[in-house]
C-alpha cells in the first residue's frame, strides 16, 4: 500500500511538472499571437489554458483521494498539499496567458517600439516556466532560487515598458492601458513561476521561503 502511495506521489509531482510545461506552451503562442497578430496562435494559447484547467482539475481531485484514503505525514503531507497549491499556481499561468492572446484576438496591436520588450518578456516567462517544470523533476534547489533572478528580468523590462509609456507616447490611451495590462501578465506569470521554485525549496527543506 505504501509503495502504490509512493507511486502516487511521484505522478502527482510529475504531472505538475508536465502541467508547466504545457503553460510554458500557452505562453509562447499568446506571445506569437500578440506580436503577429495570429489568429491560430492565439486559439492555441486558449485550448493550452483549457487543457490546463481540467488536468489541473483531475489533480487536485486526486491529492485530494490522497489526503483522505492515506493521512499523509511529514513530507508526504508536504508533497500532497504543495501540489495543491502549485496547481492553482500553474492554472494562473494559463490564465494569463490566455488574457495575453485575448487582448490579440480583440485586433490590440502593440506599438511597434514595444514590441521588442514585449518579444523579451515573452521568452523569459516561456523560459522561467520550462525551469520550473524541471525544477519539479530534479528538486534541485539551488536551480529553483535562480527563477528569481529570472523575474528581476521581467520586472526590468515592465519598468521599461512603463518608462515607454509615460514618455512620449502617440498611440492614444486605448493602446497605453492594454501595454500596461500585457505587461502585468507577463510579471503576474513569472511570479507564479518564482512561486514553484520557491515550493520546491520547501519540500526539499521543510524551511518555508520568506
Amino acid at each position: 500500500m505504501r509503495t502504490e502511495f509512493r507511486q502516487a506521489l511521484a505522478s502527482a509531482e510529475s504531472t505538475l511538472a508536465d502541467l508547466a510545461d504545457t503553460a510554458a506552451g500557452a505562453i509562447e503562442q499568446a506571445t506569437v499571437a500578440l506580436l503577429e497578430a495570429d489568429v491560430t496562435a492565439a486559439q492555441r494559447a486558449q485550448e493550452l489554458n483549457d487543457s490546463l484547467h481540467k488536468r489541473v482539475s483531475e489533480l487536485e481531485n486526486n491529492a485530494y483521494d490522497l489526503l483522505a484514503l492515506q493521512a499523509p505525514v511529514a513530507s508526504d503531507l508536504r508533497v500532497v498539499v504543495t501540489v495543491v497549491k502549485l496547481g492553482a499556481d500553474v492554472e494562473r499561468m494559463g490564465s494569463l496567458a490566455a488574457h495575453i492572446a485575448e487582448t490579440a484576438q480583440r485586433g490590440s496591436s502593440v506599438p511597434e517600439a514595444l514590441a521588442p520588450i514585449f518579444r523579451q518578456m515573452g521568452e523569459v516567462a516561456q523560459q522561467m516556466a520550462i525551469d520550473a517544470g524541471a525544477v519539479l523533476r530534479s528538486r534541485d534547489t539551488a536551480d529553483a532560487e535562480r527563477l528569481a533572478t529570472d523575474d528581476d528580468t521581467v520586472d526590468r523590462l515592465r519598468l521599461e515598458l512603463f518608462r515607454q509609456i509615460a514618455g512620449d507616447w502617440e498611440h492614444g490611451a486605448e493602446a497605453a492601458a492594454d501595454a500596461a495590462l500585457l505587461g502585468r501578465y507577463y510579471e503576474r506569470f513569472a511570479d507564479h513561476a518564482v512561486a514553484i521554485g520557491e515550493a520546491v525549496v520547501f519540500l526539499v527543506t521543510g524551511v518555508p521561503t520568506e
